[in-house]
C-alpha cells in the first residue's frame, strides 16, 4: 500500500462523522480496516504480532503485520517468533488482539483514545460466546466504541455475491480460509447455522505441508524456503487435481505429460568462471622453466657434493698428518701432545680417520666395505671373550657375558649400517637410471611408469584378496570373496581358530582340567604366533609401488594415487562447480498433493471431513425439508475464502459432490466474485445499510444485560 503520512491519516479520519460505522474483517490470515460504504478497505496487514530485541540497546519493540526484511536485521528475532492472536480460527490472545487493534486504529487516524465510531467486526461461524463476550469487553472497555455488531465473514461473502448475481437465495457457502474451513447452507437468503460444518484444515495447513515437502526433498535450500516464499509458491504453482490417484499414477510413470507439469524455481545463482586450458606456446613454457629449474637444483646439488668432498678430505689429509707427527713422540710427550690436538688417545684418532675415509667413499659414490678387524683396542676392548669360562671368576664371568652382549649389539649395528647404505646407493643408482631413460623419452617413460603402477596394483589386490578369502571362491565365482565367516578369516586367524577348537573337544570333556600341565600352556604360544609367511618381512613389491607412486607424482601433475593399503580405493572427489540445476527446485507432484488434504485431511493425520463431504453432511442436517430445498442448494454453491483459488477447485468439488447426491441432480459451483476482499466489502454494504443501527449492540446495553444478551445475538444481513 502506499504510505500516507500521519497527518493525512488524522485529516481523512476527521472527514467521517461519529455515526459512520467502521468495518473489521478480523481474519486468522489477514485484518482489514475501513469505512462503510467504500469498496476497498482502508488498511490490510498480516494478523501477527512479533516483539523482538533490540541487538544493541536490548530494548524490546513491538512489530504488528507486515515488516521490512531490511529492518530485521537489526533485530533478535531468535526468541521471539511471529505470534497470532487465533486458535484455528477463534480469538482468545487478547493482548495480541489489542496490538492489533491499537495498529489498525492508529494506522485508520483515530488519534484519540476513544474511537466515536460504530464498529462491524466479523467472526467465524458458530464463534463460542466467550470469545466474542471477550471482544466487546475489550472494544467497549479499552476504546469506548459507543456500539459494536458481530458478523459471520461467510455469510457477508454470500450475501454481496447474491447481490452482484452469483449465487441465489437459497444455496451453500464452501469457505475455506486460512486455518479452518466451513460449509454454511443458506435459506431465503439467510444462513442456517445449525447444519453448517467445519474442518480444522485451511490454508496455513497446505502451505506447512508444502514447505515440509520440499524441505525434506531440498535439505540444503532450507534457508531459502521460508514461509513467505513457499507462501508465494503455493499460490503460484500448485492446483487441485481433478482424480488425485490417477494424477498420482501420472507422475510416478514420469511420462512427457507430467515432465510438462513439473515446474521449477530457480534460486540466485552465478555460474562460476571458467577457466580456459592453456596454450601450446604456455605448456611448452612452463615445462622449459621447470627443467630449468630441475638443472639448477641438480647444479646446486653437485656443487654442494663437491664442498662435501674436498671438506673430508682436507679433514682425513689432516688426521693423517697428526698420526705421522705422533709416531716420532715420544712415550713420554705423548699425553701433552695431545692435549693440545683435543683427542684423548691414538685410537680415537684412527678411530676418527676410519669414520672420515668411510664417510668420503660414501659422498664419492664408492663401494663401503665395513670389515671389522681385530685390532689392538678392540682385542683391549673385548679382551674376556677368547678366554674359557672355567678360566674366569664369576666377576670375570658377568663382564664377559655384558662384553659378548656389547660386540653383538655393535656387530648388529654395523651390519645394519652396511645394508642401509647398500640401499641407499641402490636406490641413488636406480633414480640415475630413471632420470636417464626419462630425458631420453618422457612420454614413453611416462606411460612405462603408468603401467608397472597398475600391474604392481592389481598383483598386490590379487594376493591380499587370496590371503583374506583362503583361495575360496565359495562357489559363486566372486572375485571379492565368499560372505561366509570362513572367508574371511586369514590363514593364520584359521589355525588359532583350530586350536581353540581342539582345546574344547579335548579339554572340555568332563571336568575343566585345562592349564593343570606344562604342555597345556604351549597352545598359548602357538596361537600367539603369526602363521602367514606374508607378514614376515616387507613387501618387495609395496616397496617398489610406493616407489614409483612417488615418482608419478613428480613428473605427472594428474596422477592420483591409491590409498596406501594398495587396495583399488575409489578416486578422491574433485571439486565440483555449482551448476545452475544445483540452484534449481523443481515441484511436481507436490503441486497437487498439498491441496489434496482439502478433502482429504487424513493426509495430515486429521480426522474430519472433506469439503466434499462436508457439504453433504451440511445438505442433511437442514431442518426444514421443502420440496426441492436440496436441489435449490446445490444449484448455488459458492466458493469463498483465500484457499478456494487454487485452479480446479470448482471442478474438484462439483465431481465429489456429484458422487453423493442423486444421479441427474443439478449441481452448479461457482467462485466467489472476489473470494479475499467480498467478506469486507458484504460487511461495509451491511454497516452501511439503514437498518444497520437497531442491529448494533451498545455500551449500555452491555452494561446492563451482559454476555447473556451476546449469547443470543444475531445479525440479520441485509444488503
Amino acid at each position: 500500500m502506499p504510505f500516507v503520512s500521519k497527518i493525512q491519516r488524522q485529516s481523512d479520519y476527521n472527514l467521517f462523522s461519529s455515526s459512520c460505522p467502521i468495518v473489521i474483517d478480523n481474519g486468522a490470515s489477514y485484518f482489514r480496516l475501513g469505512w462503510a460504504g467504500e469498496t476497498d478497505p482502508r488498511i490490510v496487514f498480516r494478523n501477527i504480532v512479533q516483539r523482538p530485541r533490540h541487538k544493541n540497546t536490548g530494548e524490546t519493540v513491538t512489530i504488528v503485520g507486515d515488516h521490512d526484511p531490511a529492518l530485521m536485521k537489526y533485530f533478535d528475532c531468535t526468541r521471539s517468533g511471529p505470534r497470532s492472536a487465533f486458535d484455528s480460527n477463534v480469538v482468545f490472545q487478547f493482548e495480541i488482539m489489542e496490538y492489533i487493534l491499537d495498529f489498525g486504529f492508529d494506522r485508520l487516524g483515530a488519534d484519540q483514545s476513544q474511537i466515536d465510531h460504530p464498529v462491524l467486526i466479523t467472526e467465524c461461524a458458530c464463534n463460542p460466546v466467550q470469545s466474542r463476550s471477550k471482544m466487546a469487553e475489550l472494544l467497549f472497555e479499552s476504546y469506548g466504541v459507543p456500539s459494536v455488531a458481530f458478523g459471520v465473514d461467510a455469510a457477508f461473502s454470500y450475501k454481496y455475491n447474491q447481490q452482484l448475481g452469483v449465487c441465489d437465495k437459497d444455496g451453500l457457502a464452501i469457505c475455506s480460509g486460512f486455518t479452518t474451513s466451513h460449509v454454511i447452507p443458506f435459506v431465503n437468503g439467510e444462513p442456517v447455522y445449525e447444519a453448517c460444518c467445519r474442518t480444522n484444515v485451511g490454508g496455513y495447513h497446505v502451505t506447512d505441508y508444502l514447505k515440509q515437502l520440499l524441505s525434506l526433498k531440498y535439505p540444503h535450500h532450507m534457508s531459502s524456503l521460508t514461509w513467505e516464499k513457499v507462501e508465494d509458491l503455493k499460490m503460484e504453482h500448485c492446483y487441485v487435481a481433478p482424480d488425485y490417484a490417477s494424477e498420482a499414477r501420472l507422475f510416478q510413470k514420469g511420462t512427457k505429460e507430467a515432465e510438462e507439469k513439473t515446474k521449477c524455481w530457480q534460486l540466485p545463482w552465478t555460474p562460476s568462471p571458467v577457466e580456459e586450458p592453456p596454450s601450446e606456446e604456455e605448456i611448452a613454457r612452463k615445462a622449459a622453466v621447470k627443467e630449468k629449474q630441475g638443472q639448477r637444483l641438480r647444479e646446486m646439488a653437485e656443487a654442494k657434493k663437491t664442498s662435501r668432498i674436498n671438506e673430508l678430505e682436507n679433514e682425513a689429509k689432516g688426521l693423517e698428518f697428526l698420526l705421522q707427527q705422533l709416531r716420532h713422540v715420544d712415550e713420554s710427550d705423548i699425553p701433552s701432545f695431545l692435549s693440545e690436538t683435543g683427542y684423548a688417545s691414538k685410537q680415537e684418532i684412527e678411530s676418527a680417520l676410519g669414520k672420515v675415509t668411510q664417510s668420503l667413499r660414501k659422498a664419492k659414490g664408492e663401494q663401503v666395505d665395513i670389515e671389522e678387524k681385530t685390532d689392538t683396542s678392540t682385542a683391549e676392548k673385548y679382551s674376556l671373550i677368547s678366554i674359557p669360562d672355567n678360566m674366569l671368576t664369576p666377576e670375570q664371568l658377568k663382564d664377559k657375558r655384558k662384553q659378548l652382549f656389547l660386540k653383538t649389539t655393535s656387530e648388529a649395528r654395523q651390519r645394519a649400517k652396511q645394508k642401509r647404505f647398500e640401499e641407499e646407493l641402490e636406490r641413488e643408482r636406480q633414480n640415475k637410471q630413471d632420470e636417464e631413460k626419462r630425458l631420453e623419452n618422457p612420454e614413453l617413460y611416462r606411460e612405462q611408469l603408468h603401467a608397472k603402477h597398475k600391474e604392481l596394483s592389481e598383483k598386490i589386490e590379487q594376493r591380499k584378496r587370496l590371503k583374506t578369502n583362503g583361495g575360496q571362491t565359495n562357489g559363486n565365482n566372486n572375485v571379492s570373496g565368499g560372505v561366509g565367516r570362513g572367508e574371511r578369516l586369514n590363514a593364520a586367524q584359521k589355525e588359532r581358530m583350530r586350536l581353540l577348537t581342539t582345546a574344547a573337544f579335548d579339554r572340555g570333556k568332563g571336568e575343566d582340567t585345562f592349564g593343570i600341565r606344562d604342555e597345556d600352556w604351549q597352545l598359548y604360544k602357538l596361537m600367539s604366533k603369526d602363521n602367514d609367511d606374508d607378514d614376515e618381512g616387507p613387501d618387495e613389491d609395496e616397496a617398489e609401488l610406493t616407489r614409483i607412486s612417488a615418482r608419478l607424482k613428480e613428473i605427472d601433475p594428474t596422477f592420483l594415487p591409491k590409498s596406501e593399503s594398495g587396495s583399488l580405493a575409489a578416486e578422491v572427489p574433485r571439486f565440483r562447480p555449482r551448476t545452475k540445476e544445483d540452484a534449481q527446485i523443481m515441484l511436481g507432484v507436490e503441486r497437487f498433493r498439498c491441496p489434496e488434504i482439502l478433502f482429504h485431511p487424513n493426509l495430515l493425520g486429521v480426522d474430519q471431513a472433506g469439503l466434499d463431504e462436508m457439504a453433504g453432511v451440511s445438505i442433511r442436517r437442514l431442518p426444514s425439508k421443502c420440496e426441492g430445498l436440496e436441489e435449490r442448494i446445490t444449484n448455488s454453491i459458492l466458493m469463498t475464502g483465500g484457499s478456494c483459488l487454487f485452479p480446479g477447485m470448482g471442478e474438484r468439488l462439483e465431481a465429489g459432490i456429484r458422487m453423493i447426491r442423486p444421479c441427474g441432480a443439478p449441481i452448479r459451483v461457482v467462485r466467489a466474485w472476489d473470494p479475499v476482499l467480498d467478506a469486507w466489502r458484504g460487511a461495509s454494504a451491511c454497516a452501511a445499510a439503514m437498518q444497520f443501527p437497531q442491529q448494533t449492540f451498545s455500551r449500555m446495553d452491555y452494561y446492563e444485560k451482559g454476555e447473556d444478551w451476546l449469547r443470543e445475538y444475531q445479525l440479520t444481513y441485509t444488503i
